[in-house]
């Protein structure tokens, strides 16, 4: 299994978002669904129910061969904006 590792300044507004590593890291290695961010780098998909609200967490990063890079993670209540149909 690749290594997970999650910048600095991801790490610190992930704690600041109140987002659990854990939700990171199954985010990654068990996606609901990939798309395409910018520059190259790949968007993970996962939908939580917090609070009995529904979040789809969205987490950011570059792959390498060893390796995911998690470039910044955050929580939307917009999951229809992001989510891709049929995907």
């Amino acid at each position: 299994m690749k290594q997970i590792e999650i910048i600095p300044i991801a790490e610190m507004k992930s704690k600041k978002r109140g987002i659990k590593r854990e939700w990171i890291e199954d985010t990654i290695t068990n996606p609901m669904q990939i798309v395409d961010g910018y520059g190259g780098r790949k968007v993970a998909h996962k939908k939580f129910l917090i609070n009995d609200k529904e979040y789809l967490l969205r987490v950011v990063y570059e792959e390498t061969e060893k390796m995911y890079i998690i470039v910044t993670v955050y929580l939307t209540s917009q999951i229809t904006r992001y989510w891709k149909e049929g995907e």
